[in-house]
């Protein structure tokens, strides 16, 4: 009983987070909810350029790519890469969620970095990056939570719960506490690391506005790219483990 009441608490706790604030924000009030109105309309920014420049990238296939569908390749057989080293041979269906998740988390991250989002002022609060947000992050995880379930169940059954007692039943309470614990920590990784980088270069510019800050900058987009990178093997790793049994 105190290992499901722990668990339950747990799972509170990451309900909770959607209530914690960094900042003033813009609201919007849609049916009976309040929501971040900056949060979404950066991801609606953010889901603009995947589509355009995956529509602009299949326009015209060639069978000798070039371009930017030379490009996209690159990044799709990266994504395959990724995916086919942390989840198996069953890595094919997954493909377009890994790759979904890697796409807007690294281009959320540079959008928050490169694009001039201070210029548009707001009521309230200011555009940033969306994962700038723990709303954001917590959805990713919790998506995530939701795919790696789905993909133990598929290829399981019930059976799949059994490797909450492998290798030893004493283990029990600590398999099931890791499966609350891996959303928080995928989700506050990703908060914590884009906002620390947006407060540091927003700090350095007020306090040295000219050369100083372009290191750091560059240092960002380089960190930014990495977190996107480890969300998206995580998630992998998540789902291949729930595939395959007890790691």
């Amino acid at each position: 009983m105190n290992v499901l009441s722990c668990s339950i608490n747990t799972l509170k706790g990451l309900y909770d987070i959607s209530g914690v604030e960094v900042g003033q924000h813009f609201y919007w009030q849609i049916g009976g909810f309040q929501v971040h109105g900056q949060v979404l309309i950066t991801s609606w920014v953010v889901i603009a350029i995947l589509l355009g420049s995956a529509t602009i990238a299949v326009r015209n296939p060639q069978t000798i790519p070039t371009g930017s569908q030379n490009f996209f390749e690159y990044v799709l057989e990266f994504i395959r890469d990724v995916s086919k080293t942390q989840i198996g041979e069953e890595y094919g269906p997954w493909v377009p969620f890994i790759g979904t998740m890697f796409l807007f988390i690294f281009v959320s991250n540079w959008a928050g970095a490169l694009l001039p989002w201070k210029i548009i002022e707001l009521p309230h609060g200011e555009l940033a990056a969306p994962t700038n947000d723990i709303n954001t992050t917590v959805a990713l995880a919790l998506l995530t939570s939701v795919a790696y379930f789905y993909a133990g169940l598929t290829k399981k059954g019930l059976s799949y719960f059994g490797k909450y007692i492998q290798p030893t039943p004493i283990l029990l309470p600590i398999n099931i506490l890791e499966d609350f614990t891996k959303p928080l920590s995928l989700s506050f990784r990703l908060f914590g690391n884009i906002l620390a980088d947006e407060l540091v270069v927003v700090v350095l510019v007020s306090l040295v506005p000219s050369v100083v800050p372009i290191p750091v900058m560059f240092l960002g987009l380089f960190t930014s790219g990495i977190q996107a990178l480890i969300f998206a093997t995580l998630a992998a790793a998540y789902i291949g483990e729930s595939m395959e049994g007890h790691h």
